[in-house]
Parts: C-alpha cells; sequence; structure tokens
C-alpha cells in the first residue's frame, strides 16, 4: 500500500509538474541558415533605445549594466538541439538594465528569510483541495503520512537507463526537502553559503523579489542578457560543444548513471564558479535553471513572430501546454548542472523549459534585475 501511494504522490506531483522537463529529449533538425554566415541579420534601433546607464546612477552591488539593443530571440538557424517552442527566432528591441551576475545564493536568501521570517512553499503543509485542481480528475488522495511538505531531488541510477524519457526514474519526491535541506533530512547549505539557492518555487523568487526591491526577468531580457551581444550564436561563448566543460557546469559521461566530472562539479557549483559571459554575468549556462516571470506557452514564438519588431515583450497573457495541461507554468532558463546532450541540451541560450509555479527542484534557482526607471 505504500508503494502504491509513493507512486501515487511521485505522479500528483513529481510527474504532473516535472513533466515538461521531459521535453528535454526532444530534437529537431535545425533550419537552414538565413544567410551565408549564419548570423543574424543586423537591424537598426530605435532613437529612443535606453542604452546608456541612467545618468548620475551608480550600480547595484552584485549588479551589472545590461545595454539595451536589439536580437534575434530564439534558436538560431544551425542549432540542431533547438526544439520547436524555441522557434520561429523572432526580433525583440530590450531596452537596458540592470542584473544580478551570478544567481541568488543560499546567504543571501538566508539574509531575506531571516530579516522577514518568510516560509517557503516547500516547507508548508501540502493543501489537497488546491494541489488537486492542477491533475486529472479522479486523481485518488494520497495517505496523510506522505502528503508532506517536501520536494523533487535527483537520484542517480544504478544501471544505464534505455528510456530517457521517464523521469521518474531519476526523480522522487523526498519528505523534508527544501532550500535549507536541499537533498531532504541529514542534508544541509552550510559551507555551501556561495552556491546558489535552490528549491524554490515562483513564489518564493518574488518575494525575495519584492524584499530586495527587484523583480524577476522576462524572457526576452534573460536571453538576451545571456547572449552577451554574441546574438548569432548557440552557447555564449560561440558554438564550440567541446568548450562546454570548461565553460559550464553540466552533466558529463552517461545519464543520469554516471557523472565523470570533467567539469569539477557532480551537482551544483558555487556561483562564479566558471567564466562569465561578455556582460559580466556569471552561471548564464548550466549550474541551475533559473525562474523568469513569463507564463509559458508552446505556441508563444509563432504568435509573437507575426508582430514583427517587439519592445520589451513580457510573454503571453496565460500558460499553455498541452504537455502539462492542468499546472500554471513559467518560463525557466539556463539548464543545469544536469544537462547533458543525451537528455537535455539546455545549456544553450535559445533553451526554454516550463515549471509549474509552485514547484520546487533541487536544481531551479533565480536571480534579479532591476529596470533603468528604479523598479
Amino acid at each position: 500500500m505504500l508503494q502504491s501511494h509513493a507512486k501515487i504522490i511521485r505522479y500528483s506531483v513529481a510527474l504532473i509538474l516535472l513533466f515538461s522537463l521531459s521535453m528535454c529529449k526532444e530534437k529537431t533538425v535545425g533550419e537552414k541558415a538565413a544567410s551565408p554566415s549564419g548570423k543574424d541579420a543586423p537591424a537598426s534601433l530605435p532613437s529612443d533605445l535606453k542604452v546608456a546607464q541612467p545618468a548620475g546612477r551608480s550600480t547595484p552591488e552584485g549588479m551589472v549594466w545590461i545595454p539595451g539593443g536589439q536580437y534575434m530571440q530564439g534558436a538560431v538557424p544551425r542549432d540542431s538541439h533547438a526544439m520547436p517552442h524555441e522557434k520561429p527566432a523572432h526580433p525583440v528591441v530590450i531596452d537596458g538594465f540592470y542584473m544580478d551576475i551570478h544567481e541568488v545564493t543560499n546567504a543571501q536568501f538566508s539574509k531575506f528569510v531571516k530579516e522577514t521570517g518568510y516560509i517557503t512553499v516547500a516547507e508548508r503543509a501540502l493543501d489537497w483541495e488546491e494541489l488537486k485542481q492542477q491533475l486529472p480528475e479522479g486523481t485518488p488522495k494520497p495517505a496523510d503520512s506522505i502528503l508532506q511538505p517536501g520536494s523533487l531531488v535527483f537520484r542517480k541510477t544504478k544501471s544505464p537507463v534505455p528510456n530517457l524519457y521517464d523521469f521518474s526514474q531519476w526523480w522522487e519526491w523526498r519528505i523534508g526537502a527544501n532550500w535549507k535541506r536541499p537533498h531532504g533530512p541529514g542534508s544541509s547549505i552550510e559551507g555551501l553559503e556561495d552556491h546558489p539557492v535552490v528549491q524554490i518555487s515562483y513564489e518564493d523568487a518574488l518575494a525575495y523579489c519584492e524584499w530586495a526591491g527587484r523583480r524577476l526577468p522576462t524572457e526576452a531580457e534573460w536571453e538576451y542578457a545571456a547572449r552577451g551581444g554574441n546574438t548569432g550564436s548557440i552557447y555564449f561563448w560561440g558554438d564550440d560543444a567541446t568548450s562546454l566543460s570548461k565553460m559550464a557546469n553540466t552533466w558529463n559521461g552517461e545519464f543520469p548513471v554516471r557523472n565523470d566530472v570533467t567539469d569539477g562539479f557532480e551537482g551544483k557549483a558555487p556561483v562564479m564558479a566558471f567564466p562569465p559571459n561578455a556582460f559580466g554575468l556569471y552561471d548564464m549556462s548550466g549550474n541551475v535553471w533559473e525562474w523568469t516571470s513569463d507564463w509559458f506557452d508552446n505556441e508563444y514564438y509563432a504568435s509573437i513572430a507575426a508582430e514583427g519588431v517587439t519592445r520589451n515583450p513580457e510573454g503571453p497573457a496565460e500558460a499553455s501546454n498541452p504537455a502539462n495541461p492542468y499546472a500554471q507554468e513559467r518560463v525557466i532558463k539556463g539548464g543545469s548542472f544536469l544537462c547533458n546532450e543525451s537528455y537535455c541540451a539546455s545549456y544553450r541560450i535559445s533553451a526554454r523549459m516550463a515549471s509549474s509555479i509552485d514547484s520546487a527542484l533541487e536544481h531551479l534557482g533565480f536571480r534579479t534585475v532591476l529596470a533603468s526607471e528604479g523598479e
């Protein structure tokens, strides 16, 4: 009976909330290049574009100014790993803004919690009446002994996994897992103050932003910043995939059974452990996924592309994902230490996935931004 209930909670909480991540395995053939160089065609910028840092204003500590510009959001033509929801690429204009140079750390989040007494979603009692609204009708309620506060934790498999679509093989719901105990009871963030905080839901990230006087980046802002001015490449450093282990914290080896630790880290890495992009931003590729403020709609790029050049887009009006119709999902960007070419090559700049707003994961964190007007 316990095994049966465990299966229910895995599907009702883990699989439903994480179904979208299985899309990492989906791959499509890249489109033909739009130009001989394969680079995005240059575009003129609006005369009122906010490029320069506001006069008389100093850069907030721990942030960097991202000068505004225009770029093609979405997959570049030669990206063979590009997924349908990353296409078509479309022109976007972004005003300048400030962005954290790295993900919010355990130390930073700890200060927030100490000053506010905030309790994260993963630490709160589960409300079955609320949870079942996100599940297929008729889903049975798990036993109260299982329906306890917790979160999703990664565990390596003991043998190779032939079916990489069944991600329940390496994810488990662990009671007691939260930002202070990322792997569940017995784990701790002691000594990991400079690591990105994880097991953070969308609500948790918003609460931190409000306390800090910041906000989450839009998807368009995040991707623009990640490119660092390198608008026509697959990765922030260019197109050379062989440089991956030197540039980002990802899964090296056979996923999910063996990590060769070629990049020096089995799991999360301290922030700023790898080289920054041209804007001075760290970990825009790998380490942990990052929340953005946009709702996820797998058809959004097709609809916005029809509008021509858009300025500071804020995403669709509502979430829409036929693969996970019961959940309200936001876009996450950047990939994580679990991304591997065979399973989830989401360390690419254009990669975009969805996560339910109430889900907390061992490989999901966030960073904040601040507009020039001082949001």
